[in-house]
């Protein structure tokens, strides 16, 4: 992975993934940054790459059960296999209720004890907390076997204020 050549913003930075393993590797090292009570917003085009970096979250915070898409079932909860939180994975994809109907899930419950991961929450889930980390993958569209990608993580609120996320780049 590519990092950028000067830091902008400790608490903003822009990757270059070259393979879903690379992507995996970056949900197990930003896996390390993450504890009780974090909010994560993945987005990006369909096959981005939400759910791989998701499966890397999983790996290195050492959870219950393989991380798979939650899009029909809307929501898994994985439990930790050891101390730490426990990863509740959110597909908002098929919600167009905003936050009402993510109330239902009860994330607001979760969000204190768990690492919650929601893919395509834009617009949907910002209520729950002004504490949250952004995570923007873009990827090449059309007919294209590109595995390149660039992830761009933003993290807002006072939990992640002079978090350096450039780190994740290493």
């Amino acid at each position: 992975m590519e990092a950028p050549a000067a830091p902008h913003n400790p608490a903003e930075t822009e990757l270059t993934v070259t393979s879903p393993e690379q992507m995996r590797e970056l949900g197990r090292r930003l896996a390390k940054l993450l504890r009780a009570g974090d909010l994560v917003m993945l987005s990006g085009e369909l096959g981005a790459g939400k759910t791989t970096l998701t499966r890397g979250l999983g790996e290195g915070l050492g959870v219950r059960g393989a991380v798979t898409s939650p899009t029909f079932v809307i929501a898994r909860v994985h439990p930790s296999l050891g101390d730490g939180p426990p990863l509740v994975h959110v597909d908002a994809y098929r919600l167009n209720g905003g936050l009402d109907e993510m109330e239902d899930l009860d994330l607001d419950v979760s969000l204190t004890d768990s690492v919650i991961v929601v893919e395509w929450g834009e617009g949907k889930v910002e209520e729950l907390t002004e504490d949250r980390l952004q995570v923007v993958i873009h990827r090449a569209v059309g007919d294209t076997t590109d595995e390149v990608r660039h992830v761009t993580l933003t993290g807002l609120g006072e939990r992640w204020a002079g978090a350096d996320l450039s780190v994740l780049a290493a």
